[in-house]
């Protein structure tokens, strides 16, 4: 949102008033007090008929500092997200004439006495980031003023008739010479934010839009420190956007409370800030295999199904999980939690049969509850609906008539709607797909009095909170598995997330590939998407490249809206050996159950860490300025790198950083720090491993979920540097071992006490 008409002047309609001084620095308890006047206090008369902000300064974490900016401190508190790694940290303050300082931890906010306004964060002798004049202000916006005050989306508060606020309070924290701001959630626009307008709301706007799924108030830069808006309501960013030298954030009301997180470096942000707001869980080693589905919108039943499934086990396609999208359930009646009977006659015995084929099976589920369905009568009967002020239930004819939404701060209405989420489980349902969740409207009275505005992202959490316990109480943990749409700040804890609704183009593959490495820059540790795009019918080069990308992304599944995606429907296998649809999903799909030894060491670095599975260029090489706008490739862990190909005759230009890169698949050797050109045939990509990593390979290749053990390869790459390192591989089922590798003039080396039949090879041989 914007305030001003250039440098000097507001927009019309707009009072600003600034904190001017530092007037008076306290110590209150473990937090430092600052009375911040809108005017510099020359004589007593000066205090009169003139508002004062208070700012305060506390830490909930080693190395995070709280501020938070007050106008009336009357006010109603506002609701800002749960941080369950808060740990009060020891804190050092010191207060004198000259002005007051907190430290926790490496990270220092410095306050100057006096007058300009001036608030400085400092790690280990480095001004990180600071707040000097106009930078803290109350914004009063008359009725007419020329502010666009409210996000657009389909029950945003704009669109609904509800006022706009008239008060917001705003901060702004400079940017230095070459300093770029990522994640802010799920963006599908550039990677890099520097010049950017971004509304914190979530909205079903599509990857092509500005709009979000997943808006997270947290953004780092590359200067090693990252800034969380700890409000659930509509936050508006304006990134070097109206003053170029700053980041500014605003928020509606009488309080303004964000959060400073030191690194050094942007990783060492991402494991502070998840150790804060909560780590991804783990997730199981059957959730990394191929996922096929009904599609969306798509005629199918049994027959269908298991067609699919036939066909997959003929053509020798690995897979892990079939999921039904939303026509499991009759057409009016979602959700009504019931099986359609007119084609799924059997569940019971279906869900049986596809176990028998060793699958896992996935639903489709949002939070509406359509008046048609036996569902909404008893939930309307238990006041677990959301209301109007006049006390009828909300609804409207969005996706099916006369839906209504659940209200997740009763908790009448959680324990109701997980009864039905664990009826499925008992039925034999594996995992649960958390659609939607974005349009929430602000026209409404919630059951625990929570305001509307602040409701509108936080509802996702708790919508997704409710599946997920449940599924984590009845599987146990490590085993729980979602696939949700919509999040936002420590929707991290509760994977898997996916991108949401793209096209079938190269295009659209780039911006879900923009998207997903701004949703891991914003703390996100896995991440999938539509193989081939959800929209349209993607023609078989589209479809072909995207699969290698699917298989080497954290989650891989075939979905589309209104057409099929199985992978025979996209040529005729005339094509030369290894380039059919057919033969490409077969070889990455097969990859990836190999490569599960590494990969699932990935995903628990990502629980253990927060660092992401996809990992930007710009967490795992910091510092190095080549990589700093990087937004078509990506890491997967610290020594994989995948360049994904967006065209259909297979060229792509991609960067390897400095050090000896070898190719996985044909074990050339290249010196880094350049970039490449290249043509790929539709069953290669770019795909090279780091000097001096270990990559385990199992030995099975038609399933994720194996003794990774028994028959376990190590491939040894290069590195000039002597030394060694130890790799632990663990199994699915709890196992463990320790491999040591140790490279010197003399060779490469591998030795462990490790049973059962493993080997290791020298990959550079």
């Amino acid at each position: 949102m914007k305030f001003t008409d250039g440098f000097w002047q507001t927009r019309p309609g707009v009072t600003a008033l600034y904190a001017q001084e530092a007037y008076d620095i306290e110590r209150v308890g473990e937090s430092v007090r600052v009375t911040a006047p809108t005017r510099v206090i020359a004589r007593r008369g000066d205090t009169l008929n003139r508002p004062a902000l208070t700012v305060s300064l506390s830490s909930p974490l080693a190395g995070v500092i709280a501020v938070r900016v007050e106008n009336h401190l009357g006010s109603a508190h506002h609701r800002g997200f749960e941080m369950p790694g808060a740990d009060a940290a020891a804190t050092e303050i010191r207060i004198d004439d000259v002005g007051g300082s907190l430290t926790s931890g490496s990270l220092t906010a410095r306050i100057a006495a006096g007058s300009p306004w001036s608030l400085e964060f400092e790690s280990n002798g480095r001004v990180l980031t600071r707040s000097g004049g106009k930078s803290i202000g109350r914004m009063d916006l008359a009725p007419d003023a020329a502010v666009a005050a409210e996000p657009v989306g389909e029950v945003g508060a704009s669109a609904d008739g509800r006022p706009a606020a008239s008060r917001y309070l705003h901060a702004q924290l400079s940017l230095g010479v070459g300093e770029l701001v990522y994640g802010l959630g799920e963006r599908f626009g550039p990677l890099v934010k520097n010049g950017q307008s971004v509304d914190v709301w979530n909205a079903d706007g599509g990857t092509s839009s500005e709009q979000s799924y997943k808006s997270v108030p947290f953004y780092l830069t590359n200067r090693g420190y990252g800034v969380l808006v700890n409000h659930s309501e509509h936050v508006s960013f304006e990134v070097g956007s109206e003053a170029v030298e700053q980041v500014q954030f605003s928020v509606p009301g009488e309080v303004l409370e964000y959060l400073v997180i030191d690194g050094p470096t942007p990783a060492d942000v991402i494991e502070r800030y998840t150790r804060l707001t909560g780590r991804p869980a783990e997730v199981p080693a059957w959730s990394y295999g191929l996922w096929l589905s009904t599609s969306f919108t798509t005629d199918y039943d049994e027959k269908t199904v298991s067609s699919f499934i036939d066909g997959m086990i003929e053509r020798d396609l690995p897979l892990s999980v079939f999921h039904f999208d939303c026509f499991w359930m009759r057409e009016f009646n979602w959700t009504d939690f019931a099986w359609d009977t007119r084609v799924f006659p059997d569940p019971d015995g279906m869900l049986e049969r596809l176990h028998g084929k060793d699958l896992r099976v996935s639903v489709w589920m949002n939070p509406y509850i359509a008046q048609r369905g036996a569902a909404f009568e008893e939930a309307a009967a238990g006041d677990y609906l959301v209301k109007k002020p006049n006390g009828d239930i909300w609804q409207w004819d969005m996706w099916q008539a006369g839906m209504a939404l659940v209200d997740f701060t009763n908790p009448d209405a959680v324990t109701w709607y997980q009864g039905k989420i664990r009826a499925l489980l008992e039925q034999g349902v594996d995992a649960i797909k958390t659609d939607f969740g974005e349009r929430i409207p602000t026209d409404v009275v919630w059951h625990d009095g929570t305001d509307p505005a602040a409701m509108h992202n936080l509802y996702t959490q708790l919508y997704n909170k409710a599946v997920f316990d449940v599924l984590e109480e009845y599987r146990g943990k490590g085993e729980a598995v979602l696939f949700a749409r919509s999040a936002t700040a420590g929707g991290q804890q509760m994977p898997v997330h996916w991108g949401g609704d793209n096209s079938s183009s190269f295009e659209s593959m780039a911006e879900t590939l923009r998207g997903g490495l701004s949703l891991a820059l914003s703390g996100f540790g896995f991440w999938s998407h539509d193989i081939g795009g959800f929209e349209g019918m993607p023609d078989a080069d589209v479809f072909k490249r995207w699969v290698a990308f699917g298989l080497l992304s954290s989650h891989s599944r075939l979905h589309g809206s209104t057409s099929y995606r199985v992978p025979w429907l996209f040529d005729d296998g005339t094509e030369e050996p290894g380039q059919s649809a057919v033969d490409v999903t077969r070889t990455f799909a097969q990859l990836k159950n190999r490569l599960m030894p590494y990969l699932l060491q990935v995903g628990r670095e990502a629980h253990e860490t927060g660092l992401p599975f996809m990992r930007p260029m710009q967490v795992e090489f910091a510092g190095d300025p080549s990589v700093d706008h990087l937004d078509r490739q990506y890491m997967i862990g610290s020594q994989m790198l995948v360049a994904p190909v967006f065209s259909a005759a297979g060229e792509v230009q991609y960067y390897l950083p400095a050090g000896r890169w070898t190719n996985f698949f044909t074990n050339e050797t290249v010196d880094g720090g350049a970039w490449r050109a290249e043509t790929h045939a539709f069953d290669s990509i770019p795909l090279w491993i780091r000097e001096g990593s270990v990559i385990p390979l199992g030995a099975r290749s038609d399933r994720p979920d194996y003794d990774y053990l028994d028959g376990l390869t190590l491939a040894v790459y290069p590195t000039q540097d002597a030394g060694g390192r130890d790799v632990t591989i663990t199994t699915p089922d709890g196992g463990a071992a320790v491999f040591h590798a140790s490279w010197s003039d003399s060779g490469v080396q591998v030795t462990s006490d490790a049973e059962g039949t493993w080997t290791w090879r020298n990959a550079a041989e």
